[in-house]
């Protein structure tokens, strides 16, 4: 397969009124659900692009998604995917989103994300196919994919996280975009104030979760900056028509939020109080994330900007 065939712009549509947040910019969850259907497409048509049974990508980890700038309503959004690395079983997507000004034309990078997606069997859902070969531009570009596969495979074992993956019954980008909405009432509770979504850690799908099932979204707080706050994020499921006790926990992930007054200017956080022990090692393990992606941004790239 040629690599210009696996850059897609999946989705090109102007922002309305019922995307927004109650800060007036386009909802964090509207740009998840259209991230991952990006990736869904894109990682679906390369497992698809030789012969043999056919399948469907399904998003196994979120692994990152970095909220560069905000989408105003009236905006069209651009979202373009790529593969970036493939493994024996998982697909690893890059995908950026640009907001388009329809006046002036001009364009800016306001989100970019990574996501990892594993081809499921259309005769069977529970099996999980081999993915097709992959061309890369250089051995440099498969060698720096292989470290971010056995980074986020380590880190899945060091949390004790399992590998498995949604049914593509159930449709991912709206449980995402659930889970952004109850990060977002923790954190405007916490602030009392206007919030926006600055970033999402690690979204894990550790259980499948079938139609029919009953899902439960929660959040706590768990880490305070000067200027941030972290939020994590869980759902749980009750398969209630098989075995009403059997309630287990399908997804987890860290959203980190900012404060923003009436003007859209940053605010300070107010200060979370940890009492247990169980509460200072969760803030512990916050500020460890918090540092990680501070390192990140100073060192990532100026965000893309087009006149």
């Amino acid at each position: 397969m040629e690599r210009a065939e696996l850059i897609l712009i999946s989705r090109v549509r102007i922002m309305r009124p019922d995307d927004a947040n109650i800060a007036g910019n386009v909802h964090g969850g509207t740009v998840l659900k259209m991230i991952e259907e990006a990736g869904a497409i894109i990682s679906t048509r390369h497992c698809n692009s030789t012969p043999g049974e056919r399948c469907i990508a399904a998003l196994a980890r979120v692994e990152r998604t970095d909220f560069v700038s905000p989408m105003s309503i009236g905006e069209v959004a651009h979202v373009s995917a790529e593969i970036t690395y493939t493994s024996k079983h998982s697909v690893e997507v890059q995908v950026n989103v640009l907001a388009e000004n329809i006046i002036t034309g001009g364009k800016k990078l306001t989100n970019r994300a990574t996501l990892w997606y594993v081809p499921l069997s259309l005769q069977n859902v529970d099996k999980i196919l081999e993915v097709p070969p992959f061309q890369y531009e250089s051995q440099e570009q498969e060698n720096e994919g292989r470290k971010r596969y056995e980074a986020q495979k380590l880190e899945r074992l060091e949390t004790k996280q399992r590998n498995d993956v949604i049914l593509p019954t159930v449709n991912t980008g709206v449980t995402m975009k659930l889970m952004d909405e109850v990060a977002g009432i923790v954190a405007a509770r916490h602030c009392k104030t206007n919030i926006v979504t600055a970033s999402v850690d690690a979204i894990n799908f550790h259980r499948k979760i079938q139609k029919g099932c009953v899902i439960t979204v929660s959040g706590r707080l768990t880490f305070t900056s000067n200027k941030s706050m972290e939020i994590e994020v869980f759902v749980d499921v009750d398969p209630f028509v098989d075995d009403p006790q059997a309630r287990y926990r399908a997804v987890s992930a860290f959203f980190t939020f900012v404060s923003l007054s009436k003007e859209g200017k940053p605010l300070p956080v107010p200060q979370v109080v940890v009492k247990t022990e169980e509460e200072k090692k969760r803030f512990e393990e916050g500020k460890g994330r918090y540092l990680q992606s501070k390192t990140r941004r100073q060192a990532a790239p100026h965000p893309l900007t087009q006149q």
